[in-house]
């Protein structure tokens, strides 16, 4: 009897075992299976597009029209105002217009720069995993790279980001200098600065200012600097200094039960007009 109660026991801890660690195996997939949700690539549309305005080669150029429609419109269309991509003549005038000397030098040191870009995977990773613990429905975007000429340095639309390399290049690149850009816009030209400026575009995007124009100048700097506070908050470092980012941190502090999403949707300010005598 003692044998048969002892095997009897053994059994039932193996089974509690067992089910212990198929718990623990499900939750660890559920785990990987939300670390890969949040996983963020950076497709490079920029080496296909490099490949076709250094070599003319059709087709890069048909793989840009094919697998990157909406970014290829965007470039052609919003950025470069080129004309529409439905014209007969538009790839010859994206080609034309990219064979000036200076962004031939752009798309080359853009390429030599950038040719690894994995600690941006992981910093954008990073940060939107952070960002979904706080808005658990939260939407990540498609990430791509490309090579502008020199304008825009983020562009974001219909579920994208796009970070254009050539305004990453650093705060020396002889092409800054010679450009007269000034010494603060340089500061932010370099690549720890590409995944902030990614967040902030992007937040900006979704939580826009109501009335934005009829809205008082105070009211548009507490409203950037809600969406600085929470990306150095998701970058876990102070990109972003101002008196306004200080401003909001001082409110966060008093109202400790503020969500990120309450504070982003927050159109009345005047609660936080106190905090603002405070920080000079």
């Amino acid at each position: 009897m003692d044998r048969i109660r002892g095997i009897i026991r053994y059994l039932v801890l193996f089974v509690c075992v067992m089910a212990f660690s198929s718990c623990e195996w499900k939750l660890r997939s559920s785990e990987d299976e939300d670390s890969r949700a949040t996983r963020v690539e950076v497709n490079r549309y920029d080496r296909l597009q490099s490949l076709y305005l250094q070599t003319g080669d059709f087709s890069a150029l048909q793989q840009m029209n094919t697998n990157y429609s909406i970014e290829t419109r965007t470039l052609i269309e919003k950025m470069l105002h080129l004309g529409t991509v439905d014209d007969p003549e538009i790839s010859n005038k994206f080609l034309k217009f990219y064979q000036d000397t200076t962004l031939q030098v752009v798309i080359a040191d853009a390429e030599a720069q950038y040719a690894n870009m994995e600690d941006i995977n992981k910093e954008l990773s990073d940060a939107f995993a952070r960002l979904q613990t706080q808005i658990p429905e939260f939407p990540v975007p498609a990430v791509y790279a490309q090579i502008g000429a020199l304008n825009q340095s983020i562009v974001v639309g219909e579920g994208l980001i796009g970070i254009s390399l050539d305004k990453y290049l650093g705060e020396n690149y002889p092409l800054y200098l010679r450009y007269d850009y000034s010494q603060q816009q340089r500061q932010t030209m370099r690549r720890e600065y590409i995944v902030p400026d990614c967040m902030s575009f992007y937040l900006i995007s979704l939580y826009p200012m109501d009335n934005y124009d009829e809205r008082s100048q105070m009211d548009r700097d507490l409203h950037m600097g809600k969406v600085m506070w929470i990306v150095n908050r998701v970058m876990t470092r102070q990109v972003f200094r101002s008196r306004y980012v200080s401003i909001i941190d001082r409110y966060m502090h008093r109202h400790p039960k503020v969500s990120y999403e309450q504070l982003l949707k927050m159109e009345d300010l005047s609660s936080i007009y106190p905090d603002t005598a405070a920080v000079k």
